[in-house]
């Protein structure tokens, strides 16, 4: 085996830009094309707004700007501005910005001066400007590069502030698209947790006055037991209540304004700080599982220094720091005992409602325990030779692996398509589940049904969500299912199991649709996939006349080789969206429940529509 030359001439240094542009992961997490809300589109626009939202925190400006539209995203605060003689040192040169300074900066969000110059080499476009006394100074970027910096100018009608200007390098996001509900869950959550601050989204305005309180009651979809918990001191705000509508715990943790999904030390300490105190003023000894089971909490805490697991800010870190030299957790713990205490101590009625709940939590664990345990033994047996189950080497849960984010589990029907994806799969981050028919109609039914189902019990076992979805396997659960009818019913038999028992997988952007072409069309040089009729009419235009055109009408009918250029870089995944105004009850019960006048009006109404459909295509 010939050795390979090691010398001076194999040591590279890459400048900033090449940096980034080589390594993007390191700064934004994964790449994506928009279709998930952690997508890298999304974690560059919200570089952007973290500067905006500092400025806000510290006092100056009141209102943000947003406007995206045709892949362009212009951003403006009224903030102070960058100094003028620093515009193009801000934004592109690494460790160089105004976080350093702890007294021009306090409970930051940005820390490590790298969210703008990534948002800048990651661009096409780029242009900052910054106005400051009636002056202005702009300049302009391309993949980090500096275009042109312009000349001081007088702008004395001109806000102080700055004005951010992007488009993603679509050379890097391929085919990037923008999904407006992920931009207006990101921008409710800054004003949530900006009480005063005005923000307009392409002209709409978001604005809050009651924080986390105003955030739980748009985001909870069903019935409350008790009137929500309010409790807010100067480093920390909590809004709590219990649903009827959950089985498990459903958290929205904040650190500094960052909207930590992956939870960490804060979400933590306050999980624990519940049980204690709840147990404390009760005088009993509940279990924790009790306590908790249907929760709905949103946390949010200021720390000095936040130490994150990474550039893209989802978790925070251990060994915090709270206001007043305290650990993160004694910080909460204290804040949880003194607030919780005395709201419970004046208002008896919810006082006895929580006491109701956790001892109806208890009543049904009791009832579970025998039927969990026979649960459990089966899955362990059945997992030492699940054919269900094609696992893959990575999980979400490991931390230090950046491919975590990229973990898939695709949901087949049968063994043919489960076979295709199996044998075309990435084995470090696609795993596959098959299905063997189509799975029970769960709604209605208790979470009992969970473990007396062997197929939603062994799932279950396989995304690891039996007690909540903090330690969830895969980021992307995604349904592949057949283009039928048969294949959509399975959808939506799905859907109904992750709403009714699970539905902050769906609340996370985890649950994805794999799309599948309904047609290739080819010649004897070029072959073309095709999602839609617009794309086949185009594949025919575009190859000529008289070429090949077939029509896939099931997962099983795509070969292996072919399978592999639908679940790659190119893969396409439509997120299931819950609408914020929908109650999962009323939609379960609208789609899934008896069969109404009112529903089957609906399907005569759309089925003609899709047989028209039809027609045309076959035409």
């Amino acid at each position: 085996m010939a050795k390979s030359n090691y010398t001076e001439d194999n040591i590279k240094s890459l400048d900033w830009k090449e940096h980034i542009r080589t390594r993007p992961g390191m700064y934004i997490g994964k790449l994506g094309d928009g279709s998930a809300f952690d997508d890298g589109i999304y974690v560059l626009l919200k570089e952007v707004m973290d500067n905006c939202i500092d400025e806000f925190m510290m006092g100056e400006g009141n209102r943000i700007d947003i406007n995206v539209k045709d892949g362009v995203v212009s951003i403006r605060d009224f903030g102070r501005g960058i100094p003028l003689g620093k515009v193009v040192d801000v934004v592109s040169k690494m460790n160089t910005g105004g976080k350093y300074d702890s007294e021009a900066f306090k409970k930051s969000i940005g820390l490590n001066g790298v969210g703008t110059k990534a948002v800048n080499a990651l661009s096409v476009n780029f242009k900052v400007t910054a106005y400051r006394d009636g002056q202005a100074k702009t300049a302009e970027f391309s993949k980090g590069e500096l275009i042109k910096e312009h000349k001081l100018i007088s702008a004395p009608s001109e806000k102080n502030g700055t004005y951010v200007e992007f488009r993603p390098d679509d050379s890097i996001f391929k085919k990037y698209h923008f999904v407006h509900e992920y931009i207006d869950r990101m921008v409710w959550n800054y004003a949530f947790l900006n009480t005063g601050l005005k923000l307009y989204l392409n002209g709409q305005e978001y604005k809050s006055d009651n924080g986390l309180k105003d955030l739980l009651e748009k985001n909870i979809t069903g019935e409350i037991l008790y009137p929500i918990i309010h409790m807010k001191g100067d480093d920390m705000e909590v809004a709590m209540t219990h649903s009827n509508e959950h089985y498990t715990e459903e958290y929205y943790s904040y650190v500094n304004g960052q909207y930590t999904t992956q939870g960490g030390t804060h979400q933590s300490a306050f999980r624990e700080a519940i049980v204690k105190t709840i147990r404390e003023f009760y005088k009993k000894d509940f279990e924790p599982s009790d306590i908790r089971k249907s929760i709905v909490a949103a946390v949010s805490v200021k720390v000095q220094e936040p130490i994150f697991e990474s550039q893209t800010k989802t978790k925070l870190g251990s060994n915090e720091i709270a206001p007043g030299g305290q650990s993160i957790r004694s910080f909460i713990g204290d804040f949880i005992k003194q607030q919780l205490d005395n709201y419970l101590h004046k208002n008896p009625e919810t006082a006895r409602a929580i006491e109701a709940k956790i001892q109806a939590n208890e009543r049904e664990r009791k009832e579970l325990t025998g039927i969990q345990k026979l649960a459990r033994e089966r899955a362990k047996k059945a997992s030492l030779h699940n054919k269900k189950l094609r696992d893959c080497r990575v999980h979400l849960d490991d931390t230090k692996d950046a491919r975590r984010l990229e973990t898939s589990l695709f949901i087949c029907e049968g063994d043919s398509a489960s076979g295709s994806i199996t044998k075309t799969r990435d084995v470090n981050t696609q795993a596959v589940f098959s299905l063997k028919g189509k799975p029970l109609n769960c709604f209605g039914l208790g979470k009992k049904i969970v473990y007396e189902n062997e197929e939603f019990n062994l799932m279950q076992a396989a995304l690891n969500i039996e007690d909540g979805i903090e330690n969830l396997r895969y980021n992307n659960i995604i349904i592949a299912t057949d283009a039928d009818v048969d294949g959509m019913h399975i959808r939506l038999l799905l859907l109904t199991f992750y709403l009714q028992f699970f539905p902050e997988l769906v609340k996370n952007n985890h649950i994805k649709i794999l799309q599948t072409p309904l047609f290739r069309v080819r010649n004897k040089k070029e072959t073309a996939y095709c999602y839609n009729d617009t794309e086949r009419k185009a594949a025919i235009a575009k190859l000529g006349p008289k070429p090949e055109i077939t029509r896939f009408k099931g997962l099983g009918e795509i070969s292996p080789d072919e399978f592999k250029h639908f679940i790659g870089k190119d893969i396409r995944l439509e997120p299931v969206l819950l609408d914020q105004k929908a109650s999962i009850q009323e939609l379960l019960n609208y789609y899934m429940g008896k069969n109404t006048q009112e529903r089957q009006e609906f399907i005569i109404d759309n089925l003609r529509i899709e047989l028209d459909a039809e027609e045309e295509l076959l035409a």
